[in-house]
């Protein structure tokens, strides 16, 4: 199976003839992939692919991977993925990498180990430092957007959303957004036309605001609603008994 990431990788870069290098086990539970010649790839084909391939192990159901410059070692993309989708940890999948030598790391939650309360560090950091083994579902959700969030760009009907910017472009007019509905724009443009549970969008902005539950909720949805409303075909609307969606129609 981490072949066959590695395969589908180069195809995805445009590369059907090099070689996929041997496997390596470099330390116990992680695996690394390395790659005959340099490539390119879009973090979210590498997301799904691994998603894809490996959802039918049941011994990898939890797992982090690294990409990692060969030059340096240091960590070009990175991403957790948990059984419990909720708390996989996915940033940035729009930005497509430049062509390099890139060697990938998968370390997967060893059996019968506990769950270990401690975080961990993705993106630009030299290297992903474990304290045991982190399990996943044991991640805080991050408590506001955070300073190295990618310059994320959503574009979804008319609407271009600027998260950096906290800024909605519709029909050529700018509209501003706050932290809080930029937060929560975040999580439904991450993930359209799917409903996101209600305690999941109270629990990430209670942690932010340390005030916001209930009607406070609704009122920023509410809000939300309203500065979405210049394209009639985006809309948040509510899931009876579970929470919102991020409508997108054609």
């Amino acid at each position: 199976m981490l072949r066959r990431i590695g395969h589908e990788l180069l195809l995805q870069s445009g590369d059907s003839t090099s070689r996929v290098l041997p496997v390596k086990k470099i330390a116990e539970n992680e695996y690394q992939i390395t790659f005959e010649n340099d490539l390119t790839f879009q973090p979210d084909s590498l997301v799904n692919t691994t998603r894809r391939l490996l959802a039918k192990d049941p011994l990898a159901r939890d797992y982090v991977v690294n990409v990692l410059n060969c030059s340096n070692s240091s960590v070009a993309y990175g991403y957790a993925i948990s059984q419990n989708t909720k708390d996989d940890i996915v940033a940035c999948i729009g930005r497509e990498q430049p062509r390099a030598c890139y060697m990938i790391n998968i370390k997967f939650k060893p059996a019968g180990i506990n769950n270990a309360k401690n975080g961990y560090l993705l993106g630009s950091l030299p290297f992903l430092a474990f304290v045991g083994f982190i399990f996943l579902r044991s991640v805080k959700p991050r408590r506001a957007l955070p300073n190295d969030q990618c310059t994320k760009i959503f574009t979804f009907g008319s609407v271009l959303f600027d998260a950096q910017e906290r800024q909605l472009v519709i029909n050529k007019k700018t509209i501003d957004l706050t932290g809080t509905e930029t937060r929560l724009l975040l999580i439904f443009a991450l993930s359209p036309n799917q409903t996101i549970e209600r305690s999941r969008l109270q629990k990430e902005i209670w942690e932010d605001e340390g005030v916001i539950v209930g009607r406070s909720l609704d009122m920023f949805i509410s809000k939300l609603r309203k500065k979405l409303e210049l394209d009639p075909n985006i809309n948040i609307v509510v899931i009876r008994s579970k929470g919102y969606k991020l409508e997108v129609g054609s």
